[in-house]
């Protein structure tokens, strides 16, 4: 390569590789900083994209979730309530197959009282969760009224049960739903720390043998003049 004091060729290709690692450096350490390899649209435009529907959708499973939940309160609210009013209404049985009398109807109608207490109590944010349970209310209920207090007491349990077993399994699927999703987030934009923490040493090593090469381009100035001295 022939020496000139117009054009410095080695100073020039010096300082474009350092712009380049300049530029690298500057990638891999957003990556570092933020912890991931697609942070903005900038970074990969496709990419970026597909994590951004796939965060919209998991907002859309956050929203699903809280529904659920709220419904596993009410039937949580309502099975409590329900083993307070069935063994009430146990205890009003045992209570009618026995002799009448004055203190009989009193205890009955006391039973009667905390039965429909359970139920009027039975609510989750202004849901009553008992509202299929249908009650005969007298003060004195016969063998006959009770039994089929029974029945529609157990009747309203049942459907209790099964809508708190069946909304159990759509809370786990929807959980595996989401950690699924945000998995796969995850593999689009996370950066490998490990590699990117010994990539950042390379390049930051790369810089200074750059910054050195510039400098030593650039004295090749200082070695022209001194041939004509």
């Amino acid at each position: 390569m022939a020496n000139s004091i117009n054009t410095n060729v080695g100073a020039q290709v010096a300082l474009q590789n350092l712009n380049q690692t300049s530029r690298e450096l500057a990638v891999t350490q957003n990556r570092v900083n933020t912890g991931q390899k697609v942070s903005s649209a900038k970074d990969n435009g496709a990419i970026w994209a597909t994590a951004q529907n796939q965060k919209a959708n998991m907002q859309v499973l956050n929203t699903t979730r809280n529904t659920l939940q709220r419904t596993q309160s009410v039937n949580d609210v309502g099975l409590a309530a329900g083993d307070t009013i069935m063994d009430a209404l146990r205890q009003m049985k045992e209570l009618a197959a026995g002799p009448a009398s004055t203190a009989r109807d009193a205890d009955l109608a006391a039973l009667r009282t905390e039965v429909v207490a359970a139920q009027a109590a039975a609510v989750f944010d202004g849901t009553a969760a008992l509202s299929g349970l249908t009650l005969t209310i007298a003060a004195a209920p016969t063998a006959g009224q009770i039994d089929a207090d029974i029945a529609s007491a157990i009747s309203a349990l049942q459907t209790l049960g099964t809508s708190s077993k069946s909304t159990e399994r759509s809370l786990a699927f929807n959980d595996k739903l989401q950690d699924a999703l945000e998995a796969g987030i995850g593999n689009l934009v996370d950066a490998d720390l490990a590699k990117e923490s010994a990539r950042l040493t390379s390049l930051q090593t790369k810089q200074q043998l750059g910054v050195q090469a510039l400098s030593i381009a650039n004295s090749s100035s200082s070695g022209l003049l001194s041939l004509f001295r």
